[in-house]
């Protein structure tokens, strides 16, 4: 599999209201330093629902650049405009991403068919790999087992999915409906050594912006065959965790990294910085983590 172990859902690096590209370029280094599995530019966790086109597309073409192949880089290009999913996806492919993540259409919340038909339309335009993401708490929409097995027999490009349910019973479904081999990648911190049991290929995650090594090592143990050190690094970083989640993705994880110094702390309205409380919550399991001092 072109997509297996853990993959990061990088952040967007801000500085005085543009991207950083800088501390984007060290971030990508450190996380491949760190025997991270490949890199998701422009997800939800990059903060793509306010990036200009124009950015959008700076931003898949620095992460491209920076990697150099060493890693797969899976490019968000997800809309609930097929238009401009299509448009998206073409830059992916013509900048050198290896896949597009698509995010199903948000909002205007098209039926099962509408689905397929939207994957479709956008395959036909563009040919490389997808992975769907399928994230019913930002979409209001699921993406049933069944669904993904019929674009699987009718969409090539439809090669994997990103599983944000936390829904284990659906995890083992979509697995038995369309096929092992299927990439099913965990969406969910929370739930990736139990996607592994069932046969997922890894994560999307959120949490290895901060501990690139532990994700990635709790995978590998995994596949090694090693489960007393995959549920090792599973419960070390369960704190780190719900940490990510005190408040919506991406703001913890931002306030992490900068904490850490690898970022400044900037997000795009409408996402504000961390209430005190929960910045402190925060901070406490950063120093307990030992990620702080």
């Amino acid at each position: 599999m072109q997509f297996q172990g853990a993959l990061t859902a990088i952040v967007t690096p801000f500085a005085n209201g543009e991207v950083d590209e800088e501390s984007y370029r060290a971030l990508i280094e450190w996380q491949i330093e760190s025997g991270i599995q490949g890199l998701v530019p422009c997800g939800t966790t990059g903060e793509s629902a306010t990036l200009s086109h124009e950015e959008h597309k700076r931003v898949v073409s620095i992460c491209v650049e920076q990697v150099k192949k060493r890693v797969p880089v899976l490019a968000g290009a997800g809309s609930n405009n097929t238009k401009e999913a299509v448009e998206l996806t073409r830059y992916a492919k013509q900048a050198g991403a290896d896949g597009a993540l698509h995010i199903t259409p948000y909002y205007n919340k098209p039926t099962q068919a509408g689905l397929i038909e939207h994957f479709a339309a956008v395959a036909r335009e563009v040919s490389m790999p997808f992975i769907v993401y399928n994230v019913p708490g930002r979409t209001s929409l699921n993406v049933l087992p069944a669904t993904l097995a019929a674009m699987r027999k009718r969409i090539p490009e439809v090669v994997g999915v990103k599983e944000a349910t936390g829904n284990l019973t659906q995890i083992s479904e979509v697995l038995e409906y369309c096929g092992r081999d299927f990439v099913l990648l965990s969406g969910d911190d929370f739930t990736v050594l139990p996607t592994l049991a069932l046969g997922g290929a890894g994560v999307i995650s959120v949490t290895s912006n901060i501990v690139p090594g532990k994700m990635s090592g709790l995978v590998n143990a995994f596949f090694a065959g090693d489960l007393k050190k995959a549920q090792d690094i599973h419960y070390a970083i369960s704190a780190l965790n719900r940490g990510m989640f005190l408040e919506t993705n991406p703001i913890p994880v931002k306030t992490a990294l900068a904490a850490m110094g690898r970022i400044k702390k900037e997000f795009r309205l409408p996402l504000t910085p961390m209430a005190p409380e929960n910045e402190a919550k925060l901070l406490s399991i950063l120093k307990d983590s030992r990620l702080i001092s």
